[in-house]
């Protein structure tokens, strides 16, 4: 009877161990493709524990239980989809290659969620960038990203906790699911681009949700509509405070709003912007930022009842008058905007037609002086002899104004055409180098008073001369500078001396082309000194004229001063020290005195008028000295150099500016 009892103990005994060890195990030899995958091993590289995916989706894999409860009490989603893991470039990762906290299955505490996205692109990228198959190319673009986003406000620390960043991958990315391209960029992925931002930004998604760009992505599924990650990049992501942003947001508005921004940046306003300040007016100060509509909205920010307030935003004593002025202003555009149309037509012309005149005539006369040198027929000035006689040209008033004209002048050119050709980079180091945009303002400014006072100056002079010989002043007489008769006779045999049909012709106390350009400032003054007035004071401009003369005064502005500038130092430096009787320079402006044999030479009929009436020798000096000759060259010199680098930028400006 015992020996029965022992043997069923026996029995019972194994029947027990067969329960609890041999079926689990048959059981999951039935149920899983590979007895491997579901059992923990180290790896023999890292010595850490390799936990299956198969085992963490036990749990985290069920559907019928997706959350899960922390210990404080609170829910928290577990659920994770086994297919998408498989299918996305981390299916061949194992679960606690990111969740590196993980080192046993199960865990009944939730672990804190540690995932070091950066560490491991940029370790595996350095294993495989040299293989020869490719196949891990993508992570070079991968680590560029990662680059640009440490950089970025999200990689910053938290400022309510340090501990943690703004934003990790992981908050914008799908963990779990990364696609081959980034989840950024593909178009379902596009479409979730707000609602992911918007977990942070929860005012900026709901500002977003009643725009139009917002309604075309949430409400009508359009992926082609602009996201966040469009106009704030994906990864250099800059605090929208800091001027980055704010330049970036406006540049990535043109990547849909090309047209836009094309005549934004012919504006004043984008001029600033691209030079990389954000002084003026940018695209979201008008249209708003995410709550952009179109101007048929009333609640647009650009609508015709809100505009005014809009425009005060910056130009505080703004009046009805600016609600005519044209914002992306186009002046290629006949249709809609045929008045500034005709205004660019007009300058477009003045300037050509002057510029092609002048050099025709420098190259003509370039081409026959040297003809003469070759032919022995040149004049040659003899500046050997100790005792050479020389004429007082100009009094010292006329040469200070000449001098304080031309620094002027010069500082105009500069501190203008850098707004013209702001897409230039010595455009960007000028501005820079003068102190920014607000002190370059200062400087044009203060130039343009400087000049507009010199020009006034010399006009009160010039006509109190006249008031004082008004009993004998001849208007077109010879010493007078109002053009006349002769002055076109002059032109028409100068061009058949250029031709060698003719003899040179003889000049009095002005040529035809010394009245040019003493007439054409005038032109200037009128022209880029009222314009610039306009642009000087909008506010007060406003109070009498409509906005569209600020598109209008803006080209005409610009224009003149192209003409001006090209013409003075390519032709007025040519006809004063580039010709080959004067070359390489003359000075004669600052010291006042020209050689007789000079003088007699290209002012012939006034030489002879001052020898018949016996005014010669009045007007004869002895050489200037050594000191003043030395200083003249040197200030000659300067202004020359400084006048052909400002050429050089200005033609490079043109020859590269955007259509």
């Amino acid at each position: 009877m015992p020996s029965r009892i022992a043997n069923i103990g026996i029995v019972s005994l194994l029947a027990a161990l067969l329960c609890t060890i041999v079926v689990p195990v048959a059981f999951a030899v039935m149920t899983e493709p590979d007895e491997g995958l579901m059992i923990d091993h180290f790896d023999p590289e890292t010595g850490k524990r390799v936990i299956p995916n198969e085992r963490c989706l036990t749990c985290h894999g069920d559907q019928e239980h997706q959350t899960d409860v922390r210990d404080d009490g609170s829910p928290v989603e577990i659920f994770v989809h086994g297919e998408q893991i498989e299918a996305s470039v981390h299916g061949s990762q194992t679960c606690t290659s990111c969740h590196v906290t993980i080192d046993r299955v199960p865990h009944r505490k939730a672990p804190a969620v540690i995932v070091g996205c950066i560490e491991c692109h940029r370790d595996t990228w350095e294993q495989h960038k040299n293989d020869p198959d490719g196949k891990h190319e993508r992570l070079k673009v991968v680590n560029e990203q990662i680059a640009s986003y440490m950089q970025s406000i999200h990689a910053q620390p938290n400022e309510l906790d340090q501990s943690r960043t703004n934003a990790t991958c992981y908050d914008c990315h799908e963990g779990h699911n990364v696609g081959e391209l980034g989840s950024i960029q593909r178009a379902e992925h596009r479409l979730k681009n707000p609602e992911i931002c918007g977990r942070c930004h929860e005012k900026e998604l709901e500002d977003y949700r009643t725009s139009d760009h917002g309604k075309a992505v949430l409400e009508e599924r359009d992926s082609e509509s602009a996201v966040c990650s469009d106009c704030h990049t994906t990864h250099e992501i800059a605090s929208p405070e800091t001027d980055k942003a704010k330049l970036q947001i406006t540049k990535n508005c043109g990547d849909c709003h090309q047209e836009a921004q094309r005549t934004y940046f012919k504006s004043y306003h984008g001029q600033v912007h691209r030079l990389g300040y954000t002084d003026a007016a940018k695209c979201h100060d008008c249209h708003g930022g995410h709550l952009v509509k179109s101007e048929d909205d009333p609640t647009s920010e650009i609508h015709a009842s809100n505009r005014l307030e809009n425009c005060r935003n910056c130009h505080t004593e703004a009046n009805e008058n600016f609600l005519s002025f044209w914002p992306h202003g186009d002046a290629h555009d006949r249709e809609h905007y045929p008045g500034l149309w005709a205004f660019r037509v007009f300058m477009e012309i003045l300037v050509f037609s002057v510029m092609a005149f002048f050099w025709v005539h420098v190259l003509l006369w370039l081409y026959r002086e040297v003809m003469d040198r070759i032919q022995g027929k040149g004049f040659v000035e003899d500046l050997s002899q100790p005792d050479l006689v020389y004429f007082r040209r100009f009094p010292v008033v006329w040469r200070w104004i000449h001098f304080l004209f031309a620094i002027a002048t010069m500082t105009l050119i500069l501190t203008g055409t850098t707004l013209l050709f702001s897409h230039t980079a010595w455009a960007k180091a000028v501005v820079e180098f003068l102190g920014g945009i607000r002190m370059e303002g200062i400087i044009h400014r203060t130039a343009a008073v400087i000049w507009l006072t010199i020009f006034f100056a010399h006009l009160a002079i010039a006509t109190s001369n006249i008031w004082r010989k008004r009993k004998t002043f001849e208007w077109f007489g010879s010493t007078s500078l109002v053009p006349n008769l002769k002055d076109l006779r002059d032109l028409r045999d100068m061009f058949k001396w250029f031709l060698g049909r003719g003899p040179r012709p003889q000049f009095g106390h002005w040529t035809y082309w010394q009245k040019f350009d003493y007439w054409a400032p005038f032109w200037g003054a009128t022209v880029i000194g009222l314009s610039g007035l306009i642009l000087f004071m909008p506010d007060k401009t406003s109070l009498i004229l409509p906005g569209w003369t600020f598109n209008i005064a803006n080209l005409v502005h610009a224009e003149e001063a192209l003409l001006a500038a090209i013409f003075l130092n390519s032709v007025h430096f040519f006809n004063v020290h580039f010709r080959p009787e004067r070359f390489p320079m003359s000075t004669a402006i600052f010291t006042g005195v020209i050689p007789i044999d000079e003088f007699k030479h290209d002012h012939r009929l006034e030489y002879e008028r001052l020898v018949a009436s016996g005014e010669l020798e009045k007007h004869l000096v002895h050489r200037p000295s050594r000191r003043l000759s030395l200083a003249a060259s040197f200030i000659t010199t300067v202004l020359i150099m400084a006048g052909l680098a400002l050429l050089t930028l200005v033609l490079f400006g043109l020859v590269t500016l955007p259509s």
